[in-house]
């Protein structure tokens, strides 16, 4: 008869025959990490029998002899063979099973965390990694979003503006301003609103320009307002009913507050 059992100080398992199991009361050495042990409550046999699983009481243990015999380590066929024989029934789980369990769910984890990133984070990944928003533009038409230019409130300004008759049309008056974007990237166009107020400085009228109203036709609103540049602005208003004295300009994006 013969089998194999297993090393309980490394878990090597190795074949082993009947007459090496009957020598020196069981007792062998491990030939991987050289300790000695009874290789008896380990042992599984090629043609298993209900005794030998019964537990083995009070056996006497026997001192180590040198001549004991040494096992070799089984071959990876052998012992890939073995385990799927044996391990299907004592429940236990592989190291390596848990690894690739373990690296997959941390991999998807991954993987779903940067899409996530991808998504709230496009716009200003768009604006400070140029290269990128080809791939991002790709990605929001699957998800039916969109990639529009940055809106900083805190980084465009009005540098200049103001007030002053037209020339030859009673109650006309020009609003002259110069925006600049002070970012390092594009931003969109943002709104202006105007309010117009008297000599006590109450409001008369108030009027918001969208970007369409102010721009060129040679002036791209989908470009945005390149970093760095400034972009004057002149818009002709009939005022003839109001008469103001005195004005507020202020810009803003849809989303953002007034400045």
């Amino acid at each position: 008869m013969s089998g194999t059992t297993r090393c309980p100080y490394c878990i090597t398992r190795f074949k082993i025959t009947e007459a090496q199991l009957e020598a020196h009361a069981g007792m062998v050495r491990c030939g991987y990490c050289h300790q000695t042990f009874d290789a008896r409550p380990g042992f599984v046999s090629d043609e298993p029998s209900p005794q030998l699983e019964l537990p083995i009481l009070d056996m006497p243990v026997a001192v180590p002899d040198p001549s004991l015999p040494v096992l070799q380590p089984m071959t990876l066929a052998e012992e890939v063979a073995v385990v799927e024989d044996t391990d299907a029934d004592d429940g236990e789980h592989q190291p390596a099973d848990r690894t690739w369990l373990w690296g997959t769910a941390a991999t998807f984890s991954l993987l779903l965390f940067l899409a996530q990133a991808a998504y709230f984070f496009r716009v200003d990944l768009a604006a400070q990694l140029p290269a990128v928003k080809p791939a991002l533009i790709g990605y929001c038409k699957l998800l039916k979003c969109t990639v529009p230019l940055p809106q900083h409130t805190e980084l465009i300004g009005i540098e200049s503006s103001g007030l002053e008759t037209y020339p030859g049309r009673d109650g006309w008056i020009v609003l002259n301003a110069l925006l600049r974007n002070r970012a390092a990237y594009a931003q969109a166009f943002p709104n202006l609103e105007l309010t117009l107020s008297d000599s006590q400085d109450k409001p008369l009228a108030r009027r918001v320009f969208r970007p369409t109203e102010y721009l060129s036709p040679l002036e791209y609103q989908s470009a945005g307002l390149q970093p760095n540049r400034e972009l004057g602005i002149k818009l002709h208003l009939d005022t003839a009913d109001l008469k103001p004295m005195g004005y507020r300009l202020a810009l803003f994006y849809s989303n953002g507050q007034a400045r």
